[in-house]
């Protein structure tokens, strides 16, 4: 198990994540079509050239952050997550194409008891997304219910 157990994390840590993932055409287009999403602005280039101010498709921000996230996992929740509580703040300040490669931060901004779940705490995680030219595309806060190192 490679994830913090709760003890482990403290307010204002800042993990910047080692990997960099180029996002291609055919990720963008399996993650609308597995999710329903006809936006012609993800998966029509023809359109988007003609009628958006982009000139070309957008990647569907859910993958983005679905990444931005994602590569967080190894260095901070892998194997110690119970569950997330939520996610708020979200933020897509530039737009990301195919062909963009992200890299990721998190910061840990608050760490708390559970209440209800002795064996657990909660972690308050800020995850940012930026592109190649280090331009912030995707944030925001999560909130996740830890597991506490066994005793």
């Amino acid at each position: 198990m490679a994830g913090l157990w709760f003890e482990e994390f403290e307010e204002g840590m800042v993990f910047d994540h080692a990997i960099t993932r180029t996002i291609t055409e055919a990720d963008n287009m399996w993650f609308c079509n597995a999710t329903y999403n006809t936006q012609p602005l993800h998966i029509d280039f023809h359109w988007a050239a003609e009628n958006s101010e982009f000139g070309k498709p957008l990647v569907n921000s859910l993958f983005t952050i679905g990444l931005v996230i994602g590569v967080s996992v190894t260095d901070t929740t892998l194997g110690t997550t119970v569950g997330n509580l939520a996610m708020t703040d979200m933020n897509f300040p530039k737009p990301v194409y195919h062909g963009d490669s992200i890299h990721a931060r998190t910061t840990i901004l608050e760490t708390r008891e559970s209440k209800s779940r002795p064996t657990n705490g909660i972690v308050v995680f800020q995850h940012e997304g930026f592109n190649q030219n280090n331009e912030l595309v995707a944030n925001c806060k999560r909130t996740g219910l830890m597991k506490k190192r066994p005793v």
